[in-house]
């Protein structure tokens, strides 16, 4: 048997749900496809979208745990996103959004923070 799986969606838990949908919208263009809320309100996930590739990002804010960071460890793992347009003026922008936690100027290569804490490698679109 040869399983063809492909790609939906990537899961990260934030403690401030409204916060983070802002943030990945004015950082990163994406914007909320759709939402779904627990009936006893004990959780909400919040699908963002590129509009583009059909991949989600999902958002997930849990009642009980809202008042405290996640533990993200060594945060060794990361989302990657290909931005489009003139990359000095992204990454201009995202330094005046005081994101860029780290820049590798040798890979050409730069890394965003989110509100939470997660990491998220910035590239330029291949062409």
């Amino acid at each position: 048997m040869e399983i063809k799986a492909r790609f939906d969606h990537f899961n990260i838990n934030v403690t401030d749900l409204e916060k983070s949908i802002a943030f990945y919208q004015k950082a990163l263009g994406l914007t909320e496809a759709r939402r779904k809320e627990a009936a006893d309100g004990s959780f909400i996930l919040v699908y963002l979208t590129d509009s583009t590739t059909g991949f989600l990002l999902e958002l997930t804010w849990l009642r009980d745990h809202a008042d405290k960071p996640y533990e993200l460890g060594e945060n060794e793992s990361h989302l990657c996103f290909r931005v489009d347009g003139d990359y000095d003026e992204v990454r201009k922008c995202h330094k005046e959004l005081d994101c860029v936690c780290y820049e590798n100027h040798s890979m050409g290569l730069y890394f965003i923070n989110d509100p939470d804490d997660y990491w998220i490698e910035i590239l330029p679109l291949k062409k």
